[in-house]
């Protein structure tokens, strides 16, 4: 374990290693299952070591936002600030590919800021880039039109996999772009007409993008 925090956590001092391989809980979560829900107290912050997970914001009228991922070494800055603040979750986070956790007690993060500066720059460093990367999605919503804001969508997701074929139904899209599957659709077919994307049954080839 102190080789697998040491690879994905590289920042990390070997104290502060040492100490998060005597306290951490270790947890897999399966794909499919919601680990943070909106309104949820969060009494610990989660460090990720496998897997993938999908941050999303909820609509009051139960709509699902897609925010960004969360994959190996990171770890999610709303937590953090939720937990620390002893305040409810203000997102859902959803499994979509079997994770491995390491679950760290709100009373060790408080007290690892003041322990471990490594600690103390991986949270600051977390709330940078995650604040960015919030920023860029609203910038995207606010200032694009849908078609653009599909590209973008698209994007990170094949940056998230590393891959060119996502295996995402238009309905699903529909619903983390907050708008219909009929649109989204129809957007799909002109940018496969433009030669940007090729549609098969089950999933999406990026081409040209």
């Amino acid at each position: 374990m102190p080789d697998t925090i040491k690879k994905l956590f590289a920042s990390f001092s070997n104290d502060l290693i040492h100490d998060v391989q005597e306290n951490a809980i270790l947890k897999n979560v399966e794909a499919g299952e919601v680990i943070m829900r909106t309104g949820q107290y969060i009494k610990n912050t989660v460090l990720i070591t496998k897997g993938k997970i999908k941050v999303y914001r909820e609509g009051e009228n139960g709509g699902e936002f897609f925010m960004y991922y969360l994959q190996p070494g990171q770890a999610c800055a709303l937590s953090m600030i939720c937990a620390t603040k002893n305040e409810k979750s203000q997102i859902m986070a959803k499994v979509v590919e079997d994770v491995e956790l390491m679950m760290i007690p709100l009373s060790l993060m408080d007290r690892w800021m003041m322990e471990h500066r490594s600690w103390y720059e991986f949270v600051i460093e977390t709330y940078r880039s995650r604040f960015e990367e919030v920023l860029e999605v609203v910038d995207n919503i606010a200032f694009r039109a849908m078609d653009e804001r599909l590209e973008f969508y698209l994007k990170r997701h094949r940056d998230a996999c590393g891959c060119n074929v996502l295996k995402l139904s238009h309905q699903e899209i529909g619903t983390e772009l907050n708008t219909s599957r009929e649109v989204i659709s129809r957007l799909l077919k002109k940018m496969e007409q433009r030669g940007l994307v090729k549609l098969h049954r089950n999933n999406i080839e990026l081409l040209d993008l």
